[in-house]
This record gives C-alpha cells, sequence and structure tokens, in this order.
C-alpha cells in the first residue's frame, strides 16, 4: 500500500528514483504503476470491459488483449470455455468465476495497462501450483524495463527474483536471491525446507 502510493508513511519516505513520493507527484507515480491485490476488484460487466478499465476511450488492442490473456494463463478458459469468449458478462465482483480466474483476470488488466512497474501484492495465492509456475514463467519473459515487485507469502513464487528482501517482525532481515538467502539467513533455509 505505501509503495503504491494508497497509504503515506507515518515515518520515513517512500522514495522513487530518488525523489520522496508525495501529494504532488503520487498521480504521475500511479499511472505508471499497476497493482494486483489479493482481492481483485471487478465489476458487473464483460471480461474485456474489466480487463481495458481505464483505457480512456481508446480503441481496444486486441493483439495485447491477447497476449497479455495469455500471459496470464487465462485466455484458453475465455475462449474455448465461456460462449460469448471476452463478451461473457461475470458478475457482480465476478460471481460467476473462480477465486483463480478473478486473480488471473486481475492480471491481465494489469499487464494490459503496460506499466513501468508491476507490484504482485499476493496475487497468485488463489491458484494451483501449476497455474502459478506458468504465471511466473510468463512474467520472466517481461520487457526487462518493466520493474516486478513481487509480495509473497509463498516462497515458490520469489524463487527467480533478483533480489529478496525477507522480512521479519516487520523489519527487513535478509536480502539477496533466493540462493544466497538459503546460504545465509537460518530462517529462510528453514521455510525453504519446510515448503
Amino acid at each position: 500500500d505505501l509503495i503504491v502510493g494508497l497509504h503515506q508513511p507515518l515515518d520515513g519516505t517512500i522514495n522513487i528514483d530518488h525523489q520522496a513520493l508525495n501529494l504532488s507527484n503520487i498521480k504521475t507515480w500511479q499511472n505508471n504503476i499497476a497493482y494486483v491485490p489479493q482481492e481483485v476488484f471487478l465489476f458487473d460487466d464483460t471480461i474485456l470491459k474489466n480487463i481495458i478499465l481505464g483505457n480512456k476511450g481508446e480503441p481496444v488492442n486486441f493483439e495485447l488483449l491477447k497476449e497479455v490473456t495469455i500471459m496470464a494463463d487465462i485466455y484458453d478458459f475465455i475462449k474455448n470455455e465461456l460462449e460469448d469468449g471476452f463478451e461473457t458478462k461475470i458478475g457482480e465482483r465476478g460471481v460467476r468465476l473462480s477465486g483463480g480466474q478473478r486473480q488471473r483476470l486481475g492480471l491481465a488488466r494489469a499487464l494490459y495497462r503496460q506499466p513501468s512497474v508491476l507490484v504482485l501484492d499476493e496475487a497468485t495465492s488463489a491458484l494451483d501450483s501449476i497455474t502459478e509456475k506458468g504465471i511466473i514463467e510468463s512474467l520472466k519473459s517481461l520487457p526487462k524495463n518493466m520493474t516486478t515487485i513481487i509480495v509473497a507469502h509463498r516462497l515458490s513464487t520469489v524463487r527467480h527474483a533478483d533480489c529478496i528482501y525477507f522480512l521479519k517482525e516487520g523489519e527487513i532481515n535478509a536480502q539477496g536471491n533466493y540462493e544466497s538467502l538459503i546460504r545465509s539467513n537460518d530462517t529462510f533455509k528453514t521455510m525453504v525446507e519446510l515448503s
């Protein structure tokens, strides 16, 4: 919530490219990020309109739409299992979809925005491990100029991250890549062995 500017820090600052995030630059920051929370907000409309939310009247880029739904591992479901495909109405809060399908739709929405920064806050928690692995593999193919921040309890989600910040009791306890944390942090190593 602090990183995406939903809350202001009580102490200290959030710095983006060495500049403090504040009320004068927060809108610019938020226009360059996409956020996928654990509970994705969907509204009672079509799958298409839920994905292109915030498109500001621009024509739909159907090539990009297909690409992002494939990356979010929901394209086949939309095309093969829904009679009306992208025009399927999903009900209030996406009631006609499973939790995993809602999360994948939220991920497709975020990717459709083509953000500079993608923030995933437990965004794969409702997915089975096979689907999650496929999505993580897809995320590895994102443009190199897109920063991805993943908040996760499931360690498999961050296995391929360039840098992991391991939190313990609200403080950064260690940082490094997956392998270096296994070697240097006993708590992290234990969590990996138990998972």
